[in-house]
């Protein structure tokens, strides 16, 4: 053969490979899509080598066929986990390996990590002289190891615009759920009753929920709940059943049927999958009567400073949304004699855990709400004690408490 010839050939093929690569890396810089990038791959590789059969196995979430040009569609089910991750270097595949049609498994790799696998067949297997994929083997490995680390930067990116855009809905959610938490310049404070709160989500968003509404001159409404689950659609569940809440209690409506009535929405609106603790009471300092209804929730704390009884607002129903219909629901009437303080709370207060590792359960309220001081102080130095939100290592919840002076 002619040397002048060869030496041509080879000038030729190795400008043609240059200006593969060049266009390749122009491809990745102006953002092509994954689907044209492959195209390009594929015409290189086929068209100006001589390859005839490639296949791409990658890693995303999990491991999947990207490319497939020349091998039978069976090829593309083989489970790479259990037969691909002991190769970590070039292999020529024999018989025994039983790898149909493939002539040499590339893996690839991006910081010591498998990300994909490179089988190739050779279209000239009966043709004389070197086969192209011994010729042209480091340059096939270099472009499908640039081709596969552009297209998971491609995923990265996508990734990251999606978690971005994921983040900036939740952080619009969390403001949302708590506009619906009432700041406490906006709670009652006058001689008859005064209400604070606490909120503090363990996430961005959380699933509890306080309230409080004026009713009437001498009625007020409080409550406080929490949602089974957490995230967006618990904050929606929630948000949905504050809108009924608000719009169904009044100064007269029988506590009794106000739970059933909030039971069927949330069961039409939640569909089985969630439901709402709550405890529900109204404060009518005209009569001194605090009347209430206790749906699955944490007992709530009643203590009077002059006689220094502490008593516990017990479950009288099962939660809201739990059944289609509750069975039973029992509202219970207090008398207030005398000033008295009442705390409310989610079980991200009372399953801290203590010195001994238990949870604390209401021992803390207790201690702080034992004495003749505003229950606004009351719960500012127990926060504090307890080290919401910053220094406490037992934090592993939402922790919401409305609290109130009764007299």
């Amino acid at each position: 053969m002619d040397n002048r010839k060869v030496s041509n050939d080879r000038i030729k093929m190795f400008k043609l490979k240059l200006e593969a690569l060049l266009d390749i890396t122009l491809s990745i810089n102006a953002n092509l899509p994954v689907e044209e990038l492959l195209e390009k791959y594929e015409s290189i590789l086929r068209e100006n080598l001589g390859i005839g059969k490639v296949l791409i196995f990658k890693r995303s979430d999990n491991w999947e066929c990207l490319f497939n040009a020349g091998f039978p569609k069976k090829m593309e089910l083989i489970d790479v986990e259990t037969r691909l991750m002991n190769f970590v270097e070039i292999t020529y595949v024999s018989a025994d390996m039983d790898f149909e049609g493939v002539d040499i498994i590339v893996p690839v790799f991006n910081n010591n990590v498998h990300i994909a696998f490179l089988f190739i067949g050779d279209i000239e297997e009966e043709g004389e002289g070197m086969s192209p994929v011994l010729k042209h083997l480091n340059y096939i490995q270099t472009i499908s190891s640039i081709i596969i680390v552009a297209i998971e930067n491609i995923r990265l990116h996508k990734e990251s615009l999606r978690q971005e855009v994921l983040k900036k809905e939740l952080e619009l959610a969390a403001r949302m759920q708590q506009m619906l938490i009432p700041d406490n310049s906006h709670m009652p404070r006058n001689p008859h009753i005064s209400v604070t709160g606490f909120y503090h989500p363990h996430y961005e968003i959380g699933g509890d929920y306080y309230d409080c509404i004026t009713l009437s001159e001498t009625k007020t409404g409080f409550c406080i709940a929490d949602v089974s689950g957490k995230g967006i659609s618990a904050a929606l569940l929630m948000s949905n059943f504050q809108a009924s809440l608000r719009a169904l209690m009044t100064a007269d409506i029988d506590l009794e049927l106000l739970i059933h009535k909030l039971n069927s929405i949330v069961v039409a609106n939640a569909a089985g999958e969630k439901f709402i603790t709550l405890f529900l009471a109204r404060y009518d300092h005209g009569s001194k009567m605090l009347e209430y209804v206790n749906a699955a929730h944490n007992s709530p704390v009643l203590y009077n400073t002059q006689t220094r009884e502490t008593q516990y607002l017990q479950s009288s129903s099962v939660g809201i949304g739990m059944l289609d219909e509750i069975p039973f629901v029992r509202k219970s009437e207090i008398p207030i004699k005398g000033y008295s303080k009442i705390i409310c709370y989610t079980d991200g207060l009372s399953e801290l855990k203590g010195e001994d590792g238990k949870d604390i359960g209401t021992s803390e309220i207790e201690r702080y709400i034992s004495n003749t001081l505003p229950v606004e102080k009351n719960l500012e130095d127990m926060i504090r004690y307890l080290g919401i939100p910053d220094t406490n290592p037992y934090l592993f919840d939402d922790v919401s408490i409305i609290a109130a002076d009764l007299r």
